[in-house]
């Protein structure tokens, strides 16, 4: 299982070239369960939240999402759709307890932004704790944040060498 914390992340080059790798091995042994496999457009990940509105702090003024589809419970946001390009993510209302338990690990996601330096600096100017930017032994220049519903961020780029 790859796990993306600090220190212990996988090139994302590495990532891309194993999958293209897997996907050569599937098309030569299960060419004869082509009609089987689903096509598949997009897959979104439902992102949960305890305060959706806190949350669009990051999402939209921070990484430049735009929001749709809103669903509210009164006058509670519970759900929206975020878009930015071809990445779609959607927030969601924490089922349960709206408190992260302490021993829930949750997602974890790998950005690698445009332009890193202004990525970090748009967001230590919104108020999240970012980390100092980290050259990696695995070719990686990286930082990280966790967000306000304890989710952790990392952000890298292959580092030039």
């Amino acid at each position: 299982m790859l796990r993306l914390t600090p220190g212990s992340l996988i090139d994302p080059a590495f990532i891309r070239g194993f999958a293209h790798e897997l996907s050569k091995f599937s098309e030569r042994r299960c060419y004869w369960r082509k009609e089987r496999l689903m096509a598949v457009k997009y897959c979104i990940p439902i992102i949960p939240s305890a305060d959706l509105r806190k949350s669009l702090r990051l999402w939209v003024d921070g990484l430049g999402f735009s929001m749709s589809r809103e669903m509210y419970d009164g006058d509670r946001l519970i759900f929206c759709m975020l878009q930015k390009g071809d990445l779609y993510f959607m927030l969601n209302r924490r089922a349960g307890n709206p408190v992260k338990p302490e021993d829930y690990n949750g997602i974890q996601l790998y950005w690698t932004p445009t332009d890193i330096h202004k990525t970090r600096e748009r967001l230590k100017g919104l108020g999240y704790g970012v980390s100092e930017l980290e050259d990696r032994e695995y070719g990686q220049t990286e930082f990280f944040l966790t967000d306000d519903d304890g989710f952790n961020h990392c952000f890298g780029f292959a580092t030039e060498k």
